[in-house]
């Protein structure tokens, strides 16, 4: 079953990127790139959701429609 989160994802000073999540607590994951950091982000909720399993809250089933959060700097 999949699960949707919504991802903050900020540029750190050091060029590196930062990605955390409300809907998955202690779910903190860093990456050089965007793309990089968030496969990064998908391992860690993955292994957060399964060492949780019914402790998280509010995640969203997906469907075959969904919105997802995507950031473009320009």
């Amino acid at each position: 079953m999949e699960k949707i989160i919504n991802l903050h994802i900020e540029k750190l000073p050091e060029e590196y990127y930062l990605a955390t999540s409300d809907s998955i607590p202690g779910l903190v994951a860093q990456g050089r790139t965007i793309s990089e950091t968030i496969d990064i982000a998908k391992d860690v909720a993955k292994k957060l959701i399964e060492a949780q399993e019914n402790k998280i809250a509010d995640l969203h089933t997906a469907n075959d429609n969904f919105d997802y959060p995507l950031v473009i700097g320009v």
